[in-house]
């Protein structure tokens, strides 16, 4: 049996009641917190399968979780089918369907999950031989349906969706992709177009390689013992197939020679998401891993006394949040540090981030800043302590990694051993603020610039939300003679010509939408000279309307009813009540500027920069060739324009996307009418 027990001594220390205190020395620091972390024991089954066990009486629940120990993919133009296999394993099996499979696990109250290097499964343990009855089932009968498959792929592809409008996703995987590089599969980034080229005869591949007992690990926890454990592990797991696994070498990713600036374009955007990071070499167990944890959680991870937050929050006012991490993995690990700023100040922020590395790296930390870390990191480690699966990851990592059973029953002496001088040696190895990477998502016209002395080569180089290089990024010159009214006035004639738009009066729309997985149906009623009405409906119920009369903006919906007869969010409905604005620009008060030509998904486009009255800035894109609004972009969202229709003289587009953050809703019109003499009394609310 191994076991992982801290033995605890408690010390008293009696003072007598006469006893003065010397309040002119500091007092030393007592021994490290005493805390009991609990026991395991592991076997094997015949077939290769480690099963790890951690009883746990305290509650009627039992968990199983299955780890495989591989070699990661190199997945090329498919990158995303391993993730998919891992949940497609889910969706049903040779014996049941997926929605039988989600019926038996809610009957139980249980859950179930899988992923591509195993799965999790718990439920109370009265209900563990139903439980381990599905969870077998689909480890080892999978069917992958070519229908899951073809939702999932679709699912994905729309959540991808948004990456284009999200900056945080696009210095995720830009940061993620450089680090890395193109020859390590932690440097693989989904696209669009890589799930399209997933096949099911790739996850069949992947599945029948490497779910294999001989790699696996099961880590029980809870309301079960060794003896009970061992006996349903051989009879849910033991006809399980051992085979020989793929195991494959990766190239080791180095840090650049020197600084090196990454660059994602969100137009229009108002902040900056900023990561500086490179890759490291830091095994799980390493003899310097606490070390290293400790040097981090002073720059970046300990909580509110983290030097970025002190520096970019408390100081400068910059941000709300920023923080460092450095990771442990057999491969290969890396040093991030992150944070959201406004454009003004992105460049500054990045000079603080490299300040603050050098600093822990050329100036060792007081006594203060190192004890209240290794109290912050002492807490953390306790409260962890309070979960059972701790204990099973514990369990698993010594297992794995080959730790000496004592690591983690030691973890506390070895933290409190570390010191200053442990700390700048960390950070002279593992921090590298003359060979980073740095990557910004954000606002191309406003910030790119400002980042080229930060560059060893003088250059920024950009990169589309995807992480795959831009080699024409610059704004083209717009031809002599062009300017922003010219290019409004081609997309009004495009669009059936002032006068014809002068004379619109009204107009009725009814579209689709889509939304997080929903389709729900909307119509919009527009007539000057400034009414408006959009009501949302799922079915035959109304979800949600909006209405602008003139003098106030009403939202009713299932959550109640509000009015503003003033505000921000008045004077927007204003603008946007009033039909064909491209007309009233100058009436409105809306300056306008044509900055160049730039390519949109293909298309030559001018790029004019509008700003409203109230100083709201955006961007619209005409195409070149036709005239046509094919892209507009706000702080708060962006709108793509296509499939333009010819609606009773007037050409209008019918199918429209937005991304507003996250959320990425699809809107296709199925009908419109013109001038059909819509009531005013159409515009109120009951």
């Amino acid at each position: 049996m191994k076991k992982l027990i801290l033995s605890l001594l408690s010390i008293l220390v009696v003072f007598a009641a006469s006893a003065q205190l010397d309040r002119s020395q500091r007092p030393e620091p007592g021994p490290a917190p005493v805390i009991q972390l609990g026991e395991f024991e592991s076997f094997e089954l015949e077939n290769g399968l480690k099963v790890i066990v951690v009883e746990n009486r305290q509650v009627p629940v039992v968990s199983f979780q299955l780890t495989l120990d591989i070699d990661p993919v190199m997945e090329g133009d498919a990158t995303g089918y391993v993730s998919m296999a891992g949940s497609l394993l889910r969706e049903g099996t040779t014996n049941r369907s997926k929605q039988e499979i989600d019926e038996a696990i809610d009957f139980i109250g249980g859950s179930l999950s899988t992923f591509s290097t195993g799965m999790f499964a718990s439920s109370l343990t009265r209900h563990k031989e139903s439980l381990l009855d599905l969870m077998s089932d689909v480890l080892l009968n999978p069917s992958f349906p070519e229908s899951e498959l073809e939702r999932l792929v679709n699912q994905n592809i729309s959540g991808l969706a948004t990456t284009r409008n999200d900056a945080s996703a696009m210095a995720a995987n830009l940061s993620r992709a450089l680090a890395y590089g193109p020859d390590h599969p932690y440097g693989e980034i989904t696209t669009e177009e890589s799930l399209e080229n997933i096949t099911r005869e790739q996850i069949v591949q992947y599945y029948e390689n490497h779910f294999k007992p001989n790699v696996a690990y099961l880590v029980i926890v809870g309301d079960i013992d060794v003896a009970e454990a061992r006996e349903v592990a051989n009879r849910f797991f033991g006809q399980w197939q051992p085979g020989e696994v793929p195991s494959r070498s990766f190239p080791t990713p180095t840090a650049p020679e020197g600084n090196r600036v990454a660059f994602a374009n969100r137009a229009g955007a108002v902040q900056s998401v900023v990561m500086v990071t490179h890759p490291l070499v830091l095994t799980p167990g390493h003899p310097d891993a606490i070390k290293v944890s400790v040097m981090n959680s002073i720059l970046g991870a300990g909580g509110f006394s983290g030097r970025l937050l002190q520096n970019l929050r408390e100081d400068k006012g910059y941000t709300y949040g920023a923080y460092s991490n450095i990771s442990t993995d057999r491969l290969v690990s890396r040093f991030m540090a992150r944070t959201e700023v406004r454009n003004e100040v992105t460049d500054s922020t990045v000079t603080e981030i490299l300040n603050e590395m050098r600093r822990m790296v050329h100036e060792p930390v007081d006594e203060r800043s190192l004890q209240l870390i290794q109290n912050f990191l002492t807490g953390n480690f306790a409260r962890s302590l309070e979960s059972p699966r701790t204990m099973a990851n514990f369990a698993l990592n010594i297992e794995r990694y080959g730790l000496p059973e004592d690591y983690y029953a030691t973890y506390l002496e070895k933290l409190n051993a570390v010191t200053i001088e442990d700390v700048q040696e960390m950070a002279a190895k593992y921090l590298k603020p003359e060979n980073a990477i740095i990557v910004v998502a954000g606002n191309r016209d406003e910030v790119a610039e400002t980042l080229i002395p930060f560059s060893a080569t003088g250059e920024v180089e950009f990169f589309d939300p995807f992480a795959r290089p831009v080699e024409d990024i610059a704004l083209r010159p717009a031809p002599q003679g062009y300017t922003a009214e010219t290019v409004i006035e081609k997309y009004i004639e495009a669009i059936g010509g002032r006068e014809n738009l002068e004379n619109m009066q009204d107009m009725k729309t009814d579209m689709t939408a889509s939304a997080m997985g929903m389709q729900f149906q909307m119509t919009n009623y527009q007539k000057a000279p400034h009414y408006s009405l959009q009501k949302m409906k799922m079915g035959e119920m109304v979800m949600q309307q909006v209405l602008f009369d003139g003098e106030k903006v009403v939202i009713a919906s299932q959550m109640g009813r509000q009015e503003f007869t003033e505000g921000e969010e008045f004077e927007q409905m204003k603008m946007q009540s009033v039909m064909n604005m491209e007309l009233k620009y100058k009436e409105f008060g809306f300056e306008k500027q044509l900055l160049g030509i730039e390519s949109i998904d293909g298309q030559d486009a001018f790029k004019v920069e509008v700003v409203s009255p109230g100083g709201v800035k955006s961007y619209d894109y005409y195409a070149l060739e036709t005239g046509f609004k094919i892209k507009s972009i706000s702080t708060e969202s962006q709108s793509t324009y296509s499939e333009y229709k010819n609606v009773d003289g007037f050409f209008l587009p019918h199918k429209v996307v937005t991304e507003a953050g996250p959320q990425l809703i699809q809107m296709t019109i199925n009908s419109v009418e013109i001038n059909t003499g819509i009531d005013t009394e159409v515009f109120t609310i009951n």
